[in-house]
């Protein structure tokens, strides 16, 4: 897509030569005589670069920056005057314009400079963007679900992402905790700063120290230089300690300390870092019955569970698997590049019987899988694992078993009232209609 160029210039014999030497360079061009005519084109057209003169017959070229940049952000300004003054210079960059120049040296600075200028459009337009996309892939309508367990869930982390307030997400593993972690970070007024993840049980305790807290260079051997710490990366951001359940208690008093003073001592230095950080922690275990073992901290229980979030197994929101199996088909469609439309009744029916242990990360995994295994416009039951049908099978055997059960007892409730029918199903304590349609389907009369 070709980038459009406003000139504004009162000087037609200017604007002329500037379209010609714009157009051998393959942009779109648009001029205006006066600042309000290039204004109402700013306000129709999507322009990149501007080109203005300093000297308008309706306005002070300069005035107009900010004019340019209120309707259009992105775009970037080269200024063009007679007579170039310093003061003037100055002020054109201080309001934002991308450069000022002299006239009379245009045909061998303007189409360098407008090329820079779009360079700098380009790489804005991307790092915009790249923000929606982090903003739409981590904000709350990213979570996926009509059940009430997550609603409520959902509602409280909204609640709660406006504030600084520490958050504690509670659930099994698989439930979503890094994804609720990450939208309420990305909702809140630090969503510019970083979001720093860390497994708490994925680093070894004697490594997770100067991970966390960094060091000075010479504190140990191998020391050879400073290192920042996880604490310092997440500076006016958010710092997401997963597992933290399983974190050792020689590290539990340290994190305590932090999360009250907001400063730490690092190892081999002699003064304190100060950090701004949003806590929150996630775990699967029992915090509570972890502090009656002596293996958590109450102290450190209190300070990041001030509000805590339950996040509900998929077991027990089991109404949220067919919404969530139709997205996660939609995302691995596009990722692997197949053409899937629908899926079978078998499909849905095989994946609502299954518990899901893992939970939604399990039930992603399974659809991945699926999709790479299909063959066709419709994904079947054919590309679930083996552990689907074993459990299935299981119910079914199960319910064979129940159903001899209850014809067995039937029967011989019968045989005790010599063939009443009326008086076993009073035994029974069912309608004679509910008895009849039973022996009919034992294959008795």
């Amino acid at each position: 897509m070709k980038e459009s160029i406003l000139i504004i210039d009162d000087e037609n014999d200017l604007r002329i030569l500037l379209i010609k030497l714009l157009k051998l360079e393959d942009f779109n061009t648009f001029d205006a005589a006066t600042g309000e005519a290039g204004l109402n084109i700013l306000k129709k057209e999507d322009i990149s670069v501007v080109i203005s003169d300093v000297k308008l017959p309706d306005v002070y070229g300069i005035d107009l920056i900010a004019k340019i940049k209120e309707i259009n952000p992105l775009c970037e300004i080269i200024m063009l005057t007679a007579y170039g003054t310093i003061q003037d210079g100055v002020r054109a960059i201080k309001e934002g314009a991308f450069d000022y120049i002299t006239k009379g040296d245009e045909d061998n600075k303007i189409i360098p400079l407008v090329h820079r200028a779009i360079e700098k459009v380009q790489l804005k337009k991307r790092i915009e963007q790249l923000e929606k996309t982090v903003n739409k892939k981590f904000n709350f309508e990213s979570i996926t679900g009509n059940s009430i367990s997550i609603k409520n869930a959902k509602e409280l982390a909204i609640k709660v992402a406006a504030t600084d307030t520490p958050v504690l997400l509670l659930g099994e593993t698989g439930t979503g905790k890094e994804l609720f972690a990450q939208a309420i970070h990305y909702a809140s007024e630090r969503k510019d700063k970083s979001f720093v993840a860390v497994n708490c049980s994925a680093i070894a305790k004697e490594l997770l120290e100067s991970e966390m807290f960094g060091y000075k260079a010479g504190a140990f051997t191998g020391a050879i230089k400073n290192k920042k710490g996880l604490f310092e990366e997440a500076h006016l951001g958010t710092l997401f300690l997963d597992e933290i359940g399983d974190l050792d208690l020689s590290l539990q008093a340290k994190f305590l300390r932090v999360l009250e003073s907001n400063e730490f001592i690092k190892p081999g230095d002699t003064k304190s870092t100060k950090v701004d950080v949003r806590i929150i922690a996630a775990t699967n275990k029992n915090l509570e019955e972890e502090i009656g073992k002596g293996n958590f901290r109450s102290d450190l229980y209190y300070r990041i569970g001030v509000m805590k979030i339950e996040l509900p197994s998929l077991r027990d929101r089991k109404e949220d698997i067919e919404l969530l199996t139709e997205f996660f088909v939609k995302l691995f469609s596009k990722k692997l590049n197949k053409d899937i439309r629908d899926i079978s009744k078998g499909f849905f029916e095989s994946i609502k019987r299954y518990n899901f242990p893992g939970n939604i990360r399990e039930l992603r995994n399974v659809i991945e899988r699926a999709v790479i295994l299909s063959e066709g416009e419709i994904l079947t039951e054919n590309t679930l694992p083996k552990e689907f049908f074993v459990n299935a099978n299981e119910l079914q055997n199960k319910a064979t078993l129940l159903g001899d059960v209850e014809k067995n007892h039937i029967l011989k409730t019968l045989e005790s009232v010599n063939g009443n029918k009326t008086k076993a199903a009073e035994i029974l304590g069912i309608g004679l209609t509910t008895l009849y349609r039973k022996l009919q389907s034992y294959g008795i009369e």
